[in-house]
């Protein structure tokens, strides 16, 4: 549902060169400053800084308990101290490089660990899976809707990804637009890459996902167990435990590190770029020295980040509160993408008429989850 929405969000920069604020900011619509999604999209922003808030939590319970106090605030302190130098330093390369290595293995032990299972106890059968694939609401239905914001890729995704497309990559390559032949060939040269990309990661991501669904299907809720503030990884750790034996733990713990501390990573590196945009935009114009700024912005990030973590502890409510917010900002995300696609996309770089298609059935989708939520939100 959301790569068609990823793609014409990333056609758009590929084409205009802007970041992702500066397209939201050129949509129609009431405007006080800025335009109104970007209004929206600062609400959202909101809810992802509680989000990462709960990622430094669950790297320091990975290292101390809670009720350790002093230990688990030093761990969280060191988590936050640590990513704000490294990013200020811009020490990318070697951080990125053993991220992507730790992910990898992480993805391949939940493969390994579901393939197991079926010689435990816990062993799934047809008419499990088939059960799981019936039409049938949760009884928690904010917890799904929480899950789809930000299973995959999720609305900051969408938003981090044309950030990136600009600063480092694609749109850089294609070069400046100017409607050239020559200019047209490159730029769909490059939309051909970011497709691939955008499929293969859902692929990826969408196996890795699975995976951990199972295994959380097959022994937690079997067991009666629930994901909760108190505990949560020694609770999710139960998944490698039983599959996996003595080694589970200690592998669930390394790859649970890596698979955080690069979400919180890429997340603090996103998001102060986004809030420098942010102020660029208030103010009119774009400001000079932005390197410089983005070096303080990740260390001032990561600080209040910590300091929402330090004022509640409470992990899983936080990434909860991120996620409601992504799920929400959905809908519009996928208007905006509509209105780039049919109004701002030049010629040479119009998808087909069956990818428009689906690109409708994305938004109509969206805009059904985000309904279904707002009126699970209502008092009633």
């Amino acid at each position: 549902i959301k790569v068609f929405v990823q793609v014409e969000l990333g056609r758009y920069t590929l084409a205009e060169g802007v970041g992702s604020l500066q397209a939201l900011n050129r949509l129609p619509g009431p405007r006080f400053r800025v335009s109104w999604i970007v209004w929206l999209w600062l609400l959202m922003y909101l809810g992802s800084l509680c989000q990462m808030s709960g990622m430094i939590g669950g790297i320091a319970e990975l290292f101390a308990r809670p009720e350790q106090l002093w230990a688990h605030r030093t761990w969280a302190i060191a988590t936050a101290l640590v990513t704000g130098v490294i990013l200020a330093l811009g020490r990318y390369g070697m951080v990125e490089k053993l991220s992507t290595v730790m992910v990898v293995l992480f993805t391949l032990s939940n493969l390994v660990a579901v393939g197991l299972l079926q010689g435990t106890g816990f062993r799934m059968t047809g008419s499990d899976l088939a059960h799981g694939l019936s039409f049938e609401l949760p009884d928690k239905v904010i917890t799904m809707l929480v899950v789809f914001g930000i299973t995959g890729v999720g609305a900051s995704e969408l938003i981090y990804y044309p950030l990136w497309c600009l600063e480092k990559g694609y749109a850089r390559a294609a070069g400046p637009r100017d409607d050239s032949p020559e200019w047209a060939e490159r730029a769909r040269g490059w939309l051909r890459v970011m497709k691939y990309d955008a499929w293969l990661s859902m692929i990826v991501y969408t196996v890795a996902t699975l995976s951990f669904y199972v295994l959380g299907a097959a022994i937690l809720n079997r067991q009666g167990l629930t994901v909760s503030d108190r505990n949560p990884l020694d609770t999710l750790a139960q998944m490698y435990v039983q599959t996996l034996g003595s080694a589970g733990r200690p592998i669930f713990l390394v790859g649970a590190f890596m698979v955080l501390y690069s979400t919180l990573f890429v997340s603090a590196a996103s998001n102060t770029r986004l809030f420098i945009d942010l102020i660029d935009l208030f103010k009119g114009r774009a400001c000079e020295d932005r390197a410089r700024r983005v070096r303080i912005g990740v260390v001032v990030l990561s600080a209040v980040v910590l300091a929402v973590y330090l004022l509640f502890q409470k992990l899983v409510t936080l990434i909860m509160i991120g996620g409601v917010a992504q799920a929400m900002m959905l809908p519009f995300l996928g208007l905006a993408a509509l209105y780039f696609h049919h109004r701002r996309t030049p010629a040479a770089l119009k998808p087909s008429r069956v990818w428009t298609c689906f690109l409708w059935l994305s938004f109509l989708a969206m805009n059904t989850v985000g309904v279904y939520q707002l009126t699970q939100m209502l008092p009633r």
